[in-house]
């Protein structure tokens, strides 16, 4: 199947007659029309678009530097139709690289905007909060600019951190509070730089950075077909690594016009679906810590049936977490052998998952206490979690009802019968039904998959398209693609230079928007609250950070 998604000519037309008043040039991306504009109109453009075409998800936002100039592209999609996009392209003097923020648009905007210039170095002017957001402040020099030092000796002085309400006048007192990096609520090495007001949140500022492991750097020092493949498993390390190789799969596949054969797409399919309930089951089960601290049966039933998922993943590839099992064009092997048991296996592992996920409703939807901390809590409503670009059980949780497998369809998710899981209130407790919900769906799609795959005509059963031994795209060649990883919207963006390396390799990753959108859930509830609603969003700081 074509994994190329022609834009039809009749909407960059309309398109083009809206932005008339400020599009200078055009640019030539794949999957989605490109508008170059001025950097002194961005909110201009960007207004029309959201208000007026309807672009209400700013799915990503790239930064980089060119020998003449710096450049910002804002990725626009719907939320009501993903394949429809357009691309806003945003050239800066390349001695002065100054533009418009996008965060009055789309809030969302505001910490890749924050990445932008601490990474590349682009000034937002009119930015709510412009400083650096993965480096210390103290940081010279720009890590992805072209004339960054890499040897440069860097001095980082350990500062206390500024109360953000310390000049707010109010009755009684306030307590600056640090809530990690180091800490098992916080999912990993996430600092959360808490204000209270006895028991409740007044304010609220996640501080990443502290993986941050240079992986878009990586990705541009290694080549297309071989040498990025192996970092994807590792954005995400809660186990839902193939939904990451796919999304390398599935950009560099488009961006090569490289047809996948059907039977490995639908191994693919399987297998991400595996993949997709190791996540979800990590999620439940640390979340059951977080809220009432439960250990022993939650925790570890999580654990159990995460080891089920991880035997089964590691007869397909060899590996039990870094499955390294995509590739461009395919997979490395084909089903093991015998291909019955391990089809018999896998169908044994399904035909009781739903009976499994009902031992937890028992142990935590009818828990009086995640009830009482969970119902009513951190509750998001669709508008701003679309505001900041949520995406996956997340959004899914607030009622937008979005999902990529179905939306903009890839694998073999349109030949299966299964649905897309949504619920209305947007609290946490919404938020845990879904994740647990998807991993019946997800077993659903598992055990169609293996059906087909038992009746597949041995002649017909390729794993592999007929890939170039080097992949050398035109210079100057541009794309955007994602997939439904677990947590959400997983994209990546690529730029050629005419090499076999990328030239600018972006990592969208969900959790990165998600985290961003905790303030808005958090200030004005309780400190035990807070620690509920940062489960609810299963952040991976190694996806965050990159």
């Amino acid at each position: 199947m074509s994994l190329q998604r022609p834009r039809p000519d009749a909407d960059a037309a309309s398109l083009g007659d809206r932005l008339a008043p400020y599009v200078v040039d055009r640019d030539d991306h794949r999957n989605a029309p490109a508008f170059v504009v001025r950097p002194d109109e961005v909110q201009a453009v960007l207004e029309v678009l959201r208000a007026e075409a309807g672009f209400d998800h700013c799915a990503c936002v790239t930064a980089q530097e060119y020998p003449d100039r710096y450049e910002t592209i804002y990725h626009l999609r719907k939320y009501d139709d993903p394949t429809d996009e357009v691309s806003v392209v945003v050239p800066t003097d390349h001695e002065r690289p100054v533009s418009e923020s996008a965060s009055p648009v789309y809030e969302t905007a505001a910490w890749h905007e924050r990445e932008a210039y601490d990474l590349v170095g682009i000034e937002y002017g009119d930015h709510p909060d412009l400083r650096r957001i993965l480096l210390p402040e103290t940081w010279q020099g720009h890590p992805l600019s072209r004339d960054y030092e890499q040897d440069r000796s860097q001095i980082v002085p350990l500062a206390e951190n500024a109360n953000p309400i310390e000049d707010d006048q109010r009755e009684g007192d306030t307590m600056f509070l640090n809530i990690g990096p180091h800490h098992p609520a916080t999912h990993g090495v996430l600092h959360v730089e808490t204000v209270l007001d006895g028991e409740q949140v007044v304010d609220v500022n996640p501080d990443i950075g502290y993986i941050h492991r240079c992986e878009e750097q990586m990705a541009q020092n290694g080549t297309y077909r071989h040498q990025i493949m192996p970092y994807t498993d590792r954005w995400d390390w809660s186990g839902a690594g193939l939904c990451n190789e796919w999304a390398y799969a599935r950009v560099a596949e488009t961006f090569f016009d490289i047809e996948v054969p059907e039977y490995a797409q639908t191994i693919r399919t399987m297998a991400a679906e595996l993949s997709r309930i190791l996540g979800h089951m990590l999620a439940v089960g640390t979340y059951a810590l977080d809220v009432i601290s439960e250990f022993t049966a939650t925790f570890m039933y999580a654990i159990e049936e995460r080891e089920r998922v991880q035997s089964l993943l590691e007869d397909l590839t060899g590996q039990r977490l870094m499955f390294n099992y995509f590739r461009v064009g395919g997979l490395v092997w084909d089903l093991p052998e015998p291909r019955e048991a391990f089809l018999d296996d896998v169908r044994e592992y399904v035909d009781g998952v739903s009976r499994r996920i009902g031992e937890f409703y028992d142990l935590l939807t009818a828990n009086e206490i995640i009830q009482l901390r969970t119902v009513g809590t951190g509750v998001l409503d669709p508008e701003t979690a679309k505001a900041y670009g949520c995406t996956g059980p997340v959004a899914r949780a607030s009622g937008v009802d979005y999902d990529l497998r179905r939306d903009d369809p890839y694998g073999a998710y349109d030949d299966l019968d299964w649905d897309v899981i949504t619920e209305e209130d947007g609290d946490n407790f919404a938020r845990l039904l879904v994740r647990m919900r998807e991993v019946e769906e997800s077993a659903r799609i598992v055990g169609q998959c293996a059906d087909r795959l038992a009746d597949w005509p041995e002649a017909e059963r390729n794993i592999q398209a007929n890939v170039p031994r080097t992949l050398r795209p035109d210079d100057d060649a541009e794309i955007y693609t994602a997939v439904e990883a677990a947590k959400g919207e997983l994209g990546i963006y690529m730029r050629s230079d005419g090499t076999d390396s990328p030239a600018r390799f972006k990592i969208r990753g969900p959790s990165f928007s998600h985290l961003q959108a905790l303030p808005s859930m958090a200030e004005g509830e309780y400190l035990p609250d807070l620690i509920a609603t940062l489960g609810s969003l299963d952040p991976i700081m190694g996806e965050v950070d990159r």
